[in-house]
């Protein structure tokens, strides 16, 4: 690992944790009880992960994956804010709740991922 790829993985990372904050402040409120701001941070980077692979993935050189994928989409998405989100409830009696948070994470997740990858392979 060269110095210049790991500034670049750590700009990019940077990028992505504010992106995650300014989005999550916009969703604060809507959701009720579920922790929206989470799910659609979550299901959004998995799909921009998935789009990025397909589309653009094989034309990137390893520093500008490792900038995308790993910096910029790994702080973007907030799965131990997720998991941690999930067990609050759970240890607040609140198991319903946990269960559909934990539930609609990774049904979303994962198709957000397919169809990002299916866009990415019809831009491709």
């Amino acid at each position: 690992m060269t110095a210049p790829v790991l500034v670049a993985v750590a700009l990019a990372g940077a990028c992505g944790a504010v992106a995650r904050l300014l989005l999550a402040r916009a969703l604060t409120g809507f959701g009720g009880e579920l922790p929206l701001a989470t799910a659609v941070v979550n299901v959004l980077g998995c799909f921009l992960f998935g789009l990025a692979v397909a589309a653009w993935g094989a034309r990137w050189s390893p520093a500008v994956q490792a900038a995308v994928l790993t910096g910029f989409l790994g702080a973007f998405t907030t799965f131990s804010t997720f998991a941690f989100e999930a067990v609050e409830l759970a240890v607040a009696g609140r198991w319903l709740v946990a269960c559909v948070h934990v539930a609609v994470h990774n049904a979303l997740g994962l198709a957000a991922l397919v169809a990002g990858r299916y866009l990415g392979r019809l831009l491709a």
